[in-house]
């Protein structure tokens, strides 16, 4: 056994009885994260049209965040701050390029390898997007036991593909061959979610990351219930289809958790990547996917990148509990490692949330933190990420400063001005110097990648 693996055993042995008590199973974790899915699309977050009942009962279970953020305004780097605990100015994967992976350990440790190391069984069913087949950055290099699902980022844009990867193998889905198509890949993902939760032990903990494509374009689904009778586009009525289908999903993922009879043991969290886009034919005002909230997926207004975050524990948590507590996944695999009662690696950007999560704290419970989110696109043919589209923002308490490129610093109360329509930074210098020095402070110049083609494996 190596030092590193008895130095964490030794940990978790000396911390457990803070979070748990003295002779209780460490608590297993689940984590199910939407894609695209916009800040007012679940009906605990005020959705009106798009049912999702499964999801709205387990908020009134759970401690539901008005001011929770996704890593990124994008998928891969916003799954990149998720996985290793550091903000887009530090983490190495920053754009939607297709193929940039996760580097070796231990340059990018994560969350599911410290679990693993600490004794976790680990899993994750959904979308990747951290390392395509042979990089570095492949599930099993970062610390899963199992997956099953997709690995580039473009691959999960077809729900009726020809192929998943499970455990580095493809796994030919014959129902999609030849035009056909009769094997939704979002539906045997959460088959396979909900399979693995049925094999668990009860005297093991387990790490379930459930990272689901819907709703995310291309906007396709087996059938359009319950709004097939709507009178919308038909656009809207598969985009609605999408959520209520992950909504259930959900349900059965949360059926089977308590009939394994491990739910009081079993903190799950349920979020989304980043804000809502528009395209693809879709609307994003017809649902007003994003709230009250300016921008959308791609920028950095909170649009783009406040997400619902809501989180069970039960006898824990409080249940039906609201905190507007300023927090983000950044702060996940800290939270992760204390609440398994280990040590998170050093030099992380996040904090530990587990004495929030257990005490409901709210902002006012807190002093203000510094979060921080970059932006930048990507150039497929020069496979380069594009300068002219970098931007930055930071929030410190109230305060939330948007620099886009080539353009003076912005700075909002969101206390005040919700939908960032009334910059004020020519009436608050000294804030905006505050915030301007904070984010010159938090870039660091991302590192080259070896990342080969655009085209995913096939």
């Amino acid at each position: 056994m190596n030092t590193r693996r008895t130095f964490l055993k030794s940990a978790a042995a000396a911390l457990a009885p803070h979070v748990m008590g003295q002779n209780a199973r460490r608590p297993s974790i689940v984590f199910i994260l939407l894609d695209d899915l916009g800040y007012g699309e679940f009906g605990c977050y005020g959705q009106k049209q798009i049912l999702t009942p499964n999801v709205d009962r387990f908020a009134t279970q759970s401690i539901r965040y008005t001011d929770c953020y996704a890593g990124a305004a994008v998928c891969a780097p916003s799954r990149s701050v998720l996985m290793t605990g550091l903000h887009t100015g530090h983490t190495s994967v920053r754009a939607n390029a297709g193929t940039i992976p996760l580097r070796p350990d231990p340059e990018d440790r994560t969350v599911a390898q410290l679990l693993k190391e600490s004794g976790y069984t680990t899993a994750l069913f959904g979308k990747w997007g951290l390392g395509d087949f042979g990089s570095t950055g492949t599930p099993d290099k970062k610390g899963f036991d199992e997956y099953y699902g997709f690995l580039h980022q473009v691959h999960p844009h077809n729900y009726y593909t020809d192929f998943l990867w499970r455990n580095g193998k493809k796994e030919v889905l014959s129902g999609n061959l030849d035009g056909k198509k009769t094997q939704y890949a979002a539906d045997l993902i959460f088959e396979a979610s909900v399979d693995f939760l049925k094999k668990q032990r009860r005297d093991k903990p387990y790490f379930l990351y459930v990272p689901t494509t819907l709703p995310h374009a291309n906007y396709e689904a087996p059938d359009t219930a319950p709004y097939t009778n709507r009178n919308w586009p038909e656009v809207e009525k598969t985009y609605a289809a999408m959520i209520t289908r992950a909504d259930r999903h959900i349900g059965a993922l949360l059926d089977a958790l308590k009939q394994s009879g491990d739910e009081e043991n079993t903190i799950v969290f349920i979020t989304s990547d980043n804000g809502a886009p528009d395209g693809e034919g879709h609307k994003l005002e017809f649902f007003r996917g994003n709230g009250q909230l300016r921008g959308q997926k791609g920028q950095l207004y909170e649009g783009g990148i406040r997400v619902p975050m809501l989180v069970r524990w039960p006898g824990k948590i409080r249940a039906g509990a609201v905190s507007d507590l300023p927090w983000g996944f950044v702060d996940f695999l800290p939270t992760a490692a204390a609440i398994a009662a280990v040590e998170a690696p050093r030099n992380l950007d996040g904090i530990s949330m587990l004495d929030a999560l257990r005490s409901g704290l709210t902002a006012r419970d807190r002093p203000p933190r510094f979060l921080y989110w970059e932006f930048y696109g990507f150039n497929a043919n020069q496979n380069e990420l594009r300068k002219n589209t970098f931007s930055q923002a930071a929030r410190w308490g109230d305060w939330k400063a948007v620099r886009r490129p080539g353009a003076p610093l912005e700075l909002y109360n969101l206390r005040t001005d919700l939908g960032e329509t009334n910059d004020v930074a020519a009436q608050q210098p000294d804030l905006a110097r505050k915030l301007d020095q904070f984010i010159a402070s938090a870039h660091t110049e991302p590192r080259p990648h070896n990342t080969g083609s655009m085209q995913f494996i096939r």
